[in-house]
């Protein structure tokens, strides 16, 4: 049997009803946010990285029917926004961070330090989904392990980027 890899499962996913209350600016910025998640996600250095940790814990990527890309952030009922789901049908949805906190970091960070934060937080909420699978009621663990597996890919990855433990800590903090 042949295996599906996981990057053929990801796609960027517009729901019509979400452009609404949406103006053409933010559309855009969404658009753009989707697009660099995606290409982030389906990098091939990181999906050999995600082979290995789904390797590493023993998780069956057939679990996993698609990985949904979300145009549009989605807030949870307590207001806050959520970064990503796994559900009952196997999907992983990933939401991308509101345009007002993406704005505030700009101000911080410099712009390529925003686009890196963004491809961070794609890759860490795809981690954090995936360890989900295996570790379903235990959130401590699946935290700690997001944050050791995204340790281990960026040390390797980005070691020349100055903000890359700035933005893990902006990532992880409570």
């Amino acid at each position: 049997m042949q295996k599906q890899k996981l990057s053929s499962k990801i796609r960027v996913t517009v729901l019509p009803q979400r452009f609404e209350g949406f103006s053409e600016k933010q559309a855009k910025f969404y658009t753009k946010y989707a697009t660099i998640a995606f290409k982030t996600l389906t990098n091939p250095l990181f999906q050999r990285f995600i082979d290995w940790m789904m390797l590493r814990e023993n998780i069956d990527e057939h679990t996993v029917t698609n990985v949904q890309i979300r145009a549009f952030p989605l807030r949870k009922e307590n207001g806050n926004g959520l970064a990503g789901r796994f559900n009952k049908k196997g999907e992983i949805l990933i939401y991308p961070k509101r345009l007002e906190f993406c704005r505030k970091l700009v101000q911080e960070l410099e712009k390529e330090s925003v686009y890196f934060y963004i491809k961070v937080r794609a890759m860490a909420t795809l981690v954090h989904e995936l360890l989900h699978i295996k570790y379903s009621c235990d959130e401590d663990k699946v935290r700690q392990l997001t944050r050791k597996y995204l340790s281990i890919f960026t040390r390797h990855r980005n070691s020349q980027n100055m903000n890359t433990q700035r933005i893990l800590k902006i990532l992880f903090s409570p």
